[in-house]
């Protein structure tokens, strides 16, 4: 199998928090381009919770309900996946899953990346509302 840019072999696993598939209608940032930027070849999960977050945003009105419906048209460009855990929080849930799968989690939750962070799992998140950045956990 060949090896990404960073040596790695096969696709790296990306996994979108709800915020992350925000970003998009939020602040103009093509988030699949500067995943694809970053890794090269990369296979994108998407959390049913994360899903179901974003369900609930779009039933509501204003800019975070639209951003919210774009953030779901997005998201079927993933691959759905539940998260096989019992914790109380999504953002525990992603966590778990990160974890368990060795996923790079997309988020811009300051909580949620300093959590992930001390884990020593990767992140990305927005840097400068211009362009996502890597940062190795």
């Amino acid at each position: 199998m060949a090896t990404d840019r960073h040596g790695c072999s096969g696709r790296v696993k990306i996994l979108l928090d709800t915020n992350a598939l925000l970003i998009p209608a939020q602040f103009g940032i093509d988030l699949y381009s500067e995943l694809q930027s970053l890794f090269g070849d990369f296979e994108a999960f998407t959390l049913e919770e994360v899903i179901g977050e974003l369900t609930g945003l779009a039933r509501g009105g204003g800019r975070d309900a639209a951003a919210a419906r774009v953030g779901l048209a997005l998201a079927r460009r993933s691959t759905i996946v539940p998260s096989g855990s019992s914790a109380e929080g999504v953002d525990e849930r992603l966590l778990e899953y990160a974890r368990r799968e060795g996923c790079v989690v997309v988020t811009n939750d300051r909580e949620l990346r300093k959590a992930l962070l001390r884990e020593g799992i990767d992140v990305v998140s927005m840097r400068k509302r211009k362009t996502l950045d890597l940062m190795r956990g």
